[in-house]
């Protein structure tokens, strides 16, 4: 059972995830799959004047191209420093979005205020998914649509959080992230006032201009979960764990020309609320 009680020990295991988003710069992180995150929101047709809400915004992977289709966006994320470089970069490319520091949990916006609901590798990662999914409903309003973007378990991504949870236990009082990468559970999660529900799986690259070892030492340098990991571990844990990163970068690298280019898989949700 998933549990949706907000105990001490859930507001604990919460301040601990907004600390490591706060970790690193997932911006440079981001980056690697902006042309991704465009292809995305250019499959969800949006019209202009249409209100949108980028839940887990990050730095603006959705909200950017979302606002650039004509869309009245909002993005919403627990990070302060990615806000404010979502807020950059949409300075500099004169678009006017609004940002919000806040929780996918409790979003603070009026009921059915929205008529697209989107995510991408973000809500996924909050730690209740009942309460999360009860709140992409909640705002979206009647026909409107609730987009997801997730991880498959058996996706490169996957295969990269189970290598961390080989040598770091994950988090305790939560649901793995990635079960929101199956049909099942997406099913289930979203029950509860959708009339429509459409599932397909989706390919994504991850694209560097430097080979494996550097990719795994980027990681360790910006990606939050990746550098709470590392700084958990002595050194010889430090050197098994970035060990495994290495070979399975390099066990999925398509690229020949000492770059990388890594295929992720993720699970495309597409709901209507009733």
């Amino acid at each position: 059972m998933e549990s949706t009680e907000m105990t001490a020990e859930m507001e604990a295991l919460k301040s601990r995830l907004r600390a490591t988003w706060i970790a690193g710069d997932f911006g440079e992180i981001a980056k690697s799959i902006e042309t991704g995150a465009e292809e995305f929101v250019a499959r969800l047709g949006l019209q202009p004047g249409m209100k949108v809400l980028d839940v887990a915004c990050g730095t603006g992977n959705l909200a950017i191209p979302a606002a650039h289709a004509g869309a009245d966006v909002t993005g919403i994320d627990i990070a302060p420093n990615l806000i404010e470089q979502a807020h950059a970069r949409a300075a500099d490319e004169r678009l006017d979005v609004r940002f919000d520091v806040g929780d996918a949990e409790a979003l603070p916006y009026d009921d059915e205020s929205f008529d697209v609901v989107m995510t991408m590798f973000g809500a996924m990662f909050a730690p209740r998914p009942d309460v999360t999914a009860a709140e992409l409903i909640r705002v979206c309003k009647p026909g409107g649509i609730i987009a997801m973007a997730n991880w498959t378990p058996d996706a490169f991504t996957g295969q990269m959080f189970k290598t961390n949870a080989k040598h770091v236990l994950p988090p305790a009082g939560m649901p793995s992230p990635i079960l929101w990468g199956t049909e099942d559970a997406v099913r289930e999660r979203l029950a509860d006032g959708v009339t429509d529900l459409q599932m397909t799986k989706q390919k994504i690259n991850f694209t560097y201009p430097f080979g494996p070892v550097d990719v795994v030492e980027h990681f360790v340098k910006y990606f939050g979960p990746t550098q709470k990991a590392f700084e958990s571990l002595d050194a010889e844990g430090q050197n098994a764990l970035r060990h495994d990163l290495e070979q399975l970068w390099a066990d999925n690298n398509r690229a020949t020309d000492g770059t990388t280019q890594v295929e992720s898989e993720y699970l495309e949700v597409r709901a209507v609320k009733g």
